[in-house]
């Protein structure tokens, strides 16, 4: 198999239980590392629940990244633009963005808006933003040069979270993000993948050497990224720089305007 990320061989390294029914073969790139199943024909089947059942950190981790979201934007780029949560899912991170005093609109091909419904891509003119943030998504991507090519159209730098393989030999019983049960993770990076990934793009690349990673056009300091990317250093340079404010009340009349239109045009 040809390695989607660099486009060397890729060999079958081992086989998993996918959605407890279907033996799928895994193949790891002999140059970068990354890892990719075969052809993913289940995934009509995994995203029939869109958030899986085992996602049960989802809103500790909205809780976990805005803040790191806050201060990546606070310190290197401009507060003022507009910006984008990839693959946002329910829009919870936009409706905490926007709580905080940033323009920001939700994207999801799959998933019901349920917290951010006015602040949806589709609701406005196209626009590029400053930053779009894509959190647990590059492990689901069935093309991600593709993905990323069409990420960059949409925002100027990138900011996401995907784990990095702890070993070479990394596989579902030594490392529990492979997540086989839910079949949604067919994307496995290594730092090199992710590394080739920006060259291939010309683009910086930040890593705090954890979850987080920043792919962008400007260059940052990576020592000074993994120190604001900390989350008791993120909470603290948020409290010692100037505080946006909130969206929650505009956003609240925005929406109770929509809803007195539904209502008329229900009543017509």
């Amino acid at each position: 198999m040809i390695c989607k990320i660099c486009s060397s061989t890729s060999e079958h390294c081992f086989s998993a239980k996918v959605l407890g029914k279907y033996d799928v073969a895994y193949y790891r790139c002999s140059s970068c590392q990354f890892v990719q199943t075969e052809d993913p024909y289940w995934l009509s089947e995994a995203y029939s629940n869109v958030i899986t059942k085992l996602d049960i950190g989802l809103v500790t981790r909205n809780e976990f990244v805005a803040p790191i979201v806050q201060a990546v934007i606070g310190k290197w780029f401009n507060s003022e633009a507009r910006f984008i949560d990839y693959g946002g899912g329910y829009g919870m991170l936009v409706r905490m963005m926007r709580d905080r005093g940033f323009d920001y609109y939700r994207q999801d091909l799959y998933c019901e808006n349920l917290f951010a419904e006015s602040f949806d891509i589709m609701d406005v003119p196209p626009f590029k933003a400053d930053v779009l943030t894509a959190f647990e998504v590059f492990e689901h991507l069935v093309d991600p040069v593709g993905e990323l090519e069409k990420m960059l159209t949409l925002g100027n730098a990138i900011l996401f979270s995907t784990s990095i393989q702890p070993s070479s030999d990394s596989n579902p019983e030594s490392w529990v993000y492979f997540a086989p049960d839910t079949g949604q993770h067919i994307a496995i990076h290594s730092r090199k993948s992710l590394q080739t990934l920006a060259d291939r793009f010309n683009l910086n690349y930040c890593w705090n050497e954890q979850n987080i990673h920043l792919y962008s056009t400007k260059p940052v300091n990576n020592q000074l990224f993994k120190l604001i990317t900390h989350p008791r250093f993120s909470k603290w340079f948020n409290s010692v720089t100037p505080q946006r404010k909130s969206l929650l009340d505009k956003d609240f009349a925005v929406a109770q305007v929509r809803l007195k239109d539904a209502l008329k045009q229900a009543s017509v």
